[in-house]
């Protein structure tokens, strides 16, 4: 590990060095791909400089017992060396936190969804609080929530609502969030005073980026023709017209509306690329779509993540076991209370399966 450390700050030093680079910041794509870099391994090396620090601190305090005959001071040294020794495993731990594999779309913006699920009126006003407990979460981590798309109930409620979410890191604390979100209380709705159970569904979406196009020129025909006018008519006698055919897929472009090949022949490439670029949308719908029938399922109250429960001032998180009796807080936006122990949890996961491949 400790190689592996040192090598990342080496690389950390050389990118400090490019970034002061004339010919770096002048190419503002490269100045933010290096910077991006730069930003990503920082905490690592800051953990990494202070695990070396508390480790040569611990060498030289050891060093100065072997040497010190006064009782009392190394008394003194020795509740001093134990305090180093356990900063040093918690920076070891940290250390080994930092170098998991990331989630590539940790940093990414949020498509946030939110459906009333089991539960009729009461689960549509219930969606209306969980999309405004989103909604002050984020102005909590500084990041903005704008609504894309909303159908209310006829009394206040929310029956589907698509959120984007933009902020640094969003999808890392709340992909944890997907799943179906149970609530049992006394509906404004019942007379009888009874306590309703109901379901929402929440979807957690990193925001899918424009896919980058590349056209093999192996992968394309071009022919050209004569441009023509109506009916047929030849109103070019030079082969100005393009006839672009992408043959993994079957698409066909046409351009003639300059004199010059050249140019139709760029309108031409700019046509197929837009329509290269909508089929990989598709295709990345699709996969959206997978992945949400994945996370919430059909909304039954049976498939649960978390429930609330408002009588007795509760919330529990299923997947872990943590009941916390701070509900007003949570719908009020404060949901690191949760978010904090699920992401602990899933880290040491994934620290257990790392130990279990490498042993």
């Amino acid at each position: 590990m400790l190689d592996k450390l040192s090598e990342i700050e080496e690389t950390y030093e050389q990118l400090t060095r490019r970034l002061s680079d004339p010919e770096v910041i002048a190419d503002q794509a490269r100045f933010r791909q290096l910077a991006k870099q730069h930003r990503e391994l920082e905490p690592i090396v800051q953990e990494f400089r202070r695990f070396t620090s508390l480790r040569e601190e611990i060498g030289a305090l050891r060093q100065w017992l072997a040497e010190e005959r006064d009782p009392e001071l190394k008394e003194l040294a020795r509740e001093e060396l134990h305090a180093l020794e356990k900063r040093i495993k918690e920076s070891e731990h940290a250390l080994k936190l930092l170098l998991l594999p990331k989630d590539p779309n940790d940093e990414k913006n949020v498509i946030l969804e939110v459906r009333a699920g089991t539960g009729g009126d009461e689960a549509t006003l219930f969606a209306a609080e969980i999309l405004r407990m989103y909604s002050r979460y984020a102005d909590r981590r500084g990041w903005r929530l704008q609504v894309l798309d909303v159908s209310e109930s006829g009394i206040g409620g929310i029956k589907e609502a698509i959120a984007l979410v933009e902020g640094r890191g969003a999808y890392s604390r709340l992909k944890y969030e997907s799943g179906v979100h149970r609530v049992q209380r006394v509906p404004v709705t019942e007379a009888s005073g009874r306590i309703h159970t109901s379901a929402v569904t929440v979807a957690v979406l990193p925001e899918a980026e424009d896919v980058d196009v590349h056209i093999d020129p192996k992968e394309i025909r071009i022919d050209t023709f004569c441009s023509s006018g109506p009916g047929g008519q030849s109103v070019n006698t030079t082969y100005s017209a393009v006839r672009i055919t992408h043959l993994p897929t079957g698409l066909v472009v046409s351009c003639q509306d300059e004199k010059s090949q050249i140019k139709n022949r760029e309108k031409a490439m700019r046509v197929l690329r837009s329509r290269l670029l909508d089929l990989e949308r598709q295709k990345q719908h699709e996969q959206i779509a997978a992945q949400r029938r994945q996370q919430v399922k059909s909304g039954d109250r049976s498939e649960k993540i978390r429930t609330y429960n408002f009588k007795e001032n509760r919330v529990t998180d299923h997947r872990i076991g943590l009941t916390v009796h701070q509900l007003e807080q949570i719908m009020d936006g404060d949901l690191d209370i949760l978010i904090d122990p699920l992401i602990a949890h899933f880290q040491a996961e994934k620290l257990k399966e790392q130990t279990a491949v490498s042993t």
